[in-house]
């Protein structure tokens, strides 16, 4: 299991890093604000994602109930911080808030696709076998 976590993550930040580079160029459109704010949402992703990414890769050294929990402490820890950070930033004028919220929006989703098609392709077995009866 742990062998598969790596290469499913890269493949999908590779796709994701795709997409922000499209949402780049998109929001030069509105302007230099709008590119600041796209950078900022894909550092955010990023982030997100390779500390997401981390966390699987360090809770399945241990066990699967152990990665199964960091993926849970790490979907509300970055939900929390999502939250504290728009509350941060909602009222900041140096950046643009649409262009940073539909970035945020379409790397997930991007993200989040790529990890579903990349672990549908992956030949994994769910049951170890060990040998023994």
């Amino acid at each position: 299991m742990l062998a598969n976590i790596a290469p499913m993550a890269r493949r999908s930040a590779l796709v994701t890093a795709a997409a922000g580079a499209v949402m780049l160029a998109i929001s030069a459109t509105a302007g230099i604000k709008g590119v600041l704010g796209a950078a900022i949402a894909v550092a955010v992703v990023a982030a997100f994602f390779g500390l997401t990414a981390l966390a699987f890769f360090l809770g399945a050294k241990v066990s699967p109930q152990a990665m199964m929990g960091a993926g849970a402490g790490m979907y509300f820890v970055k939900v929390l911080a999502l939250l504290v950070l728009i509350t941060k930033l909602q009222s900041a004028s140096s950046f643009s808030g649409l262009t940073f919220g539909l970035t945020v929006i379409v790397l997930v989703l991007v993200y989040q696709a790529a990890l579903i098609v990349t672990w549908q392709r992956t030949k994994m077995l769910y049951v170890e076998p060990d040998g023994e009866r």
